[in-house]
């Protein structure tokens, strides 16, 4: 017994003297020391899942981004035969006239040689009468009618031109038509209606550009029936001005007697 108490003592002091040259631990310090990185790890790890699912979900949408371009296509690599015809249709200049110019653009002298292809017969621009005289024929009578003329083979030229585009834009639709029953994408199906409504529209502005040219050959009918009107009024109105000033003057040089004519007697 008292061996172990001196062995004890021994030992305390031998501790007490060794104590300024060992490092103290602290098992509080030690245990915040391992929490705090066991959280960092938990942070960690929950930060790498954040990543993964990241990666998942944007695997997900090029995933469906493939799904869709397999489903509706890609309209980039979409191209279609039909789109040329109506952009070349479109961008064509119209041959219509407005009516102005073709006012600005009368010719008494082609009025006298009109014969429409053949049509009518030519009247020129003099004649002769029965004497062999060669008579001018005056441009001014006749530019009503070189006015109504230009109308009229302006709209024969947008008819003419007319026809043979509607031949066209109508086999394009029944092209553009097919090809949309076969059309195997979304992006396809989308590009071609587009141009099936390009097509429509340019198929319907034919119709505007030949009533266009209907109706300025109208308006220049009626407006050469509105001024023969207003020159036979004038001429009418020139003529009882003519015939009063006759009157009056024949009136003035052959007076009435108004008195018993007076004979000599025996």
């Amino acid at each position: 017994m008292k061996r172990l108490i001196a062995l004890t003592l021994v030992t305390l002091g031998i501790t007490v003297s060794a104590r300024a040259q060992w490092v103290v631990f602290d098992p509080t310090a030690q245990i915040q020391s391992i929490i705090n990185t066991a959280q960092e790890v938990a942070q960690f790890v929950t930060m790498i899942q954040n990543q993964v699912q990241q990666i998942q979900s944007l695997t997900d949408q090029l995933n469906e981004f493939k799904n869709y371009e397999s489903l509706f296509g890609d309209p980039k690599t979409v191209l279609l035969t039909t789109v040329q015809p109506l952009v070349t249709d479109l961008r064509k200049t119209e041959l219509g006239q407005t009516l102005t110019a073709l006012e600005g653009a009368v010719d008494a002298g082609e009025a006298m040689l009109y014969d429409a292809n053949g049509l009518f017969t030519s009247i020129g621009t003099t004649f002769s009468t029965p004497n062999g005289k060669s008579v001018t024929r005056l441009e001014a009578q006749y530019l009503p009618v070189a006015a109504v003329q230009k109308t009229t083979d302006n709209f024969l030229s947008v008819s003419t031109d007319a026809t043979a585009r509607r031949v066209a834009l109508k086999e394009e639709i029944a092209r553009t038509t097919t090809a949309l029953k076969s059309a195997t994408t979304d992006a396809e199906v989308q590009k071609l209606t587009g141009v099936l409504i390009g097509l429509s529209s340019a198929l319907n502005n034919t119709d505007y550009e030949i009533n266009q040219a209907t109706a300025s050959a109208l308006v220049q009918d009626v407006a050469n029936r509105n001024d023969a009107k207003r020159q036979i009024e004038a001429k009418k109105e020139q003529q009882h001005a003519e015939f009063t000033e006759a009157v009056q003057k024949y009136g003035q040089t052959f007076r009435l007697m108004n008195a018993p004519t007076a004979f000599p007697t025996p």
